[in-house]
């Protein structure tokens, strides 16, 4: 039933893009000067465009693909601090009580930072706090998160609440949890829509954006960095680089220390209110504490599924048998959902760091922000607003990443080569721990 499910003709394209498309190939000619070029259409690029576009700065913008083609219009619109890749006991040994306030201090500013962003700028693209469920996977995963978010509090506040098995059908219709989080300050947008959104503002505010135009190398030349691409070359006093797990071989300096994982999505069908509402009554988006977990949600209109998690194997998927395991993943949590259609399936690139945190600074004329692990819907918002400063030479544009050591991965061809089987051994050890 699975692989019928989902060859029922579904668009291998987001369902996104049904309200957002890309924008078609232009044919707008590269100018050859700027006073700050930027590598990267996404929301770090974006949003970094827009804050020296308004302080005077003439920005133009370029991206190998439409702009939004990656993970900007891709993702699946979920809104967190980011805080939730590490355990407030793992930031204090790693770091130290000081600094780990600090760091979960950073996550929370990030957040309230794009919820305050979208209502100022007007941008429609159904945000809300709907809060979120993080559910335990298995019972002693409870006692964890419990003790974890107990510690958050006391570190920097981190607002949650504990909801046990016998109560979580108020928060999500499944026994498949065992209890879990509530936080009730995450929420979700419509990732293509804000894009839009984010793209706009800029072009109003004066940024070129120009797509479809890949970068071949970037240079420091002089006084100056040659940004060099397939349509001609544009120079600038300083660069940008926010290319994030769309990050290639052409830019060697971040390409080695960023590592692309591939994150796949499905929607469902248009589905039953009432089941909808007996299934998410809370419209939470949903995650599990799982080492490789599934990120749940019902579309804004909240008429379907959208459901997230890894690829399986090499590369991104290309057919329907790429996606199954999503679907058997969606019918363990909601058995009800057996025969769902699904109708739309895609997948994309997030990138890590050997940290798991997001980096921004510069050298030589060239800065950068990116690494989201996961978290870019809110970080790279925020931190593209933050490198954006940096280069304005603004002590606002200080965070508590920046004294971060943004480290080159060893053999950084063969980690990325191991990536799927590290991933599949982790996946492995879940099914182990639950038994299913």
């Amino acid at each position: 039933m699975t692989l019928e499910a989902l060859s029922q003709d579904p668009k291998f394209t987001p369902w996104w893009w049904e309200a957002a498309p890309l924008r078609p190939k232009s044919e707008t000619a590269l100018p050859a000067r700027a006073d700050v070029a930027i590598v990267g259409a996404g929301y770090s690029g974006l949003s970094a465009a827009l804050t020296l576009a308004r302080a005077g700065r003439q920005v133009v913008v370029v991206d190998a693909e439409a702009p939004g083609y990656g993970a900007g219009s891709r993702n699946g619109g979920q809104c967190g601090s980011g805080n939730q890749k590490f355990t407030a006991a793992e930031l204090i040994a790693r770091h130290g009580e000081k600094k780990a306030r600090e760091l979960v201090a950073e996550g929370l500013a990030a957040l309230r930072y794009l919820g305050d962003f979208i209502e100022a700028e007007g941008i429609e693209c159904d945000f809300s706090r709907v809060g979120r469920f993080r559910g335990a996977a298995i019972p002693r995963h409870y006692e964890n998160l419990a003790r974890d978010m107990q510690d958050m509090r006391k570190l920097a506040g981190f607002e949650s609440h504990m909801v046990p098995r016998a109560e979580q059908h108020a928060e999500v219709g499944s026994d498949f949890y065992h209890g879990g989080a509530v936080l009730p300050d995450d929420g979700s947008l419509h990732p293509a829509l804000y894009h839009l959104g984010l793209l706009q503002r800029a072009e109003e505010a004066g940024v070129q954006v120009i797509g479809h135009t890949p970068v071949t190398k970037v240079a420091v030349e002089s006084e100056q960095v040659t940004v060099s691409t397939a349509r001609g070359r544009l120079q600038a006093p300083c660069a940008l680089i926010t290319t994030n797990g769309y990050t290639g071989a052409a830019l060697p300096q971040f390409n080695r220390r960023i590592v692309p994982i591939g994150s796949a999505m499905i929607a469902t069908e248009v589905l039953d209110a009432e089941l909808l509402r007996r299934l998410m009554p809370k419209n939470r988006v949903v995650g599990s504490s799982s080492r490789i977990y599934h990120y749940i949600r019902l579309c804004p209109e909240g008429k379907r599924f959208l459901w997230g998690g890894r690829v399986k194997g090499w590369g991104l998927p290309e057919d329907p048998s790429g996606f199954v395991h999503l679907y058997r993943d969606m019918l363990r949590v909601f058995p009800e959902l057996t025969g769902t259609r699904i109708t739309h399936c895609w997948s994309g690139y997030v990138a890590y760091t050997r940290d798991i945190f997001p980096h921004l600074g510069h050298r030589d004329r060239i800065y950068h922000a990116m690494g989201y692990c996961g978290t870019g819907v809110v970080r790279a918002t925020y931190l593209g607003n933050k490198i954006a400063l940096k280069i304005l030479g603004d002590k606002e544009g200080h965070t508590a990443f920046d004294d971060l050591d943004f480290r080159n991965y060893p053999a950084h061809y063969v980690t990325c080569q191991t990536v799927p089987a590290a991933i599949e051994w982790y996946r492995l050890r879940d099914w182990l721990e639950r038994g299913t």
